[in-house]
């Protein structure tokens, strides 16, 4: 469940990967949903997860909106969050493909709250497979 709270300017959600309260867009809403499922139904440890961090492309600064590190530390699995309304269409797919260049984690998912896609990355042959 997210923990929020409602503040004089406006509804708020705890992220606790981040431990901080920020402000409940749609599309924080679906990516603290996807956090929760991580956390409690995966049993994944929040100190193996990255919200919205900074990473350079191509000399250009972008943030990623969710990272799942394995136990090595070593990105696992890429997810983009993007609001309900927003269709998950191959330029999302793209943009998470595009974070996954240089973080190069095995698994990209995207995700809207109501659909959810997964793909596999081969990066020796750069062959891309829906799970």
């Amino acid at each position: 469940m997210i923990k929020q709270r409602i503040t004089a300017d406006n509804r708020e959600f705890f992220d606790p990967v981040r431990r901080k309260w920020v402000p409940a867009t749609p599309e924080e809403e679906v990516r603290q949903q996807f956090i929760q499922f991580l956390l409690t139904v995966k049993k994944i440890p929040a100190s193996h997860l990255s919200v919205e961090r900074e990473i350079i492309m191509n000399g250009l600064s972008r943030r990623y909106d969710l990272v799942v590190f394995d136990e090595e530390g070593k990105p696992w699995m890429v997810v983009e969050c993007k609001a309900p309304h927003v269709k998950l269409t191959q330029e999302v797919m793209e943009q998470a493909g595009r974070y996954n260049k240089t973080l190069r984690a095995p698994i990209i998912g995207i995700t809207n709250g109501k659909e959810n896609r997964f793909f596999s990355v081969d990066f020796n042959t750069e062959k891309i497979t829906i799970l």
